[in-house]
């Protein structure tokens, strides 16, 4: 993917403000409004959402929105953790609805998928449903997660309705389909990971269940485009697993960006020490969200 000067300009006369850190709340950040513990799931579900709006836009201006997944091993993690707030803060600064959520945890004893998946594709259905409050245009929605965010936002991106992964509800009059997705160091095929509690089976007792809860699995030549971004010094998740992503992608002649970052680790946001990501992730969402519409 080409970056142009005039990006990169205009996206870091806009962030350099942007020094996110424990210290230092999101909400305190001029252009960005937070609407937190949104109720977005079925009634008498636990789990919220957050939302990160833009306040800098012209009036009238329909925004494009990414949902965005957090981490933990699809056991742990929370909407609001640090990396989350980095996202959703960047994102609404560069004139995008973010929308950080929860979705159902596991336990050793309670297997969730596949309702995490139905809870964050139920996410994307929820931003239609409510474009017109939040002034999103619901052609032009994407989704990033990281870690176990990240195998979920592969899923959202990649899964299509017949695949047979898609909630009958709520919202079932509404599209769960995303016009891109990034991926945060995120488990690309199970099968060559660990077992999962998620699944509630060991891999070695039900392996086809692992594959069927793959990304690769659902790999086409018109997914929507997928970027790929993972460190060398990922001692969780190995950066394997993302170069073997890219394979099954360019194999199948998909559109996709793989960007391994010598030395970074399992966790981080768009500001690593290592590299600055925004201009990466957030030119990948202008290329395909601010001027591509959804087939």
């Amino acid at each position: 993917m080409k970056i142009h000067s005039a990006f990169l300009l205009s996206c870091f006369s806009t962030l350099t403000v942007l020094s996110l850190n424990a210290q230092q709340s999101p909400s305190l950040l001029a252009g960005v409004q937070i609407e937190r513990g949104i109720e977005f799931l079925a009634a008498g579900r636990k789990e919220r959402a957050d939302l990160y709006l833009p306040t800098n836009t012209l009036a009238g201006e329909p925004h494009p929105a990414v949902v965005i997944i957090h981490g933990g091993g699809w056991s742990g993690g929370r909407r609001d953790a640090e990396r989350e707030q980095n996202i959703g803060t960047n994102l609404a600064l560069q004139g995008y609805v973010g929308m950080s959520i929860d979705y159902v945890l596991a336990s050793k004893t309670h297997a969730t998928w596949p309702q995490n998946l139905y809870d964050c594709k139920t996410a994307v259905r929820w931003l239609r449903k409510n474009a017109e409050r939040l002034r999103i245009d619901p052609n032009r929605i994407g989704v990033i997660g990281g870690s176990a965010g990240g195998h979920l936002a592969a899923m959202v991106t990649l899964t299509t309705p017949t695949d047979g992964l898609d909630p009958k509800e709520p919202y079932g009059e509404f599209s769960c389909r995303v016009s891109c997705g990034v991926d945060l160091y995120g488990i690309a095929d199970l099968t060559a990971y660990h077992d999962a509690s998620m699944l509630g089976n060991t891999l070695a007792d039900a392996p086809e269940l692992y594959h069927l809860a793959s990304p690769v699995t659902y790999v086409r030549s018109n997914s929507p485009p997928m970027l790929i971004i993972h460190g060398t010094a990922d001692n969780t998740v190995s950066v394997k697993q993302s170069e073997l992503f890219a394979g099954v992608l360019q194999k199948a002649g998909a559109n996709y960006q793989l960007i391994i970052i010598p030395g970074a680790p399992h966790t981080f946001d768009l500001q690593p020490k290592q590299r600055d990501l925004r201009p990466v992730v957030l030119g990948f969402f202008d290329k395909f969200l601010k001027s591509v519409k959804l087939p």
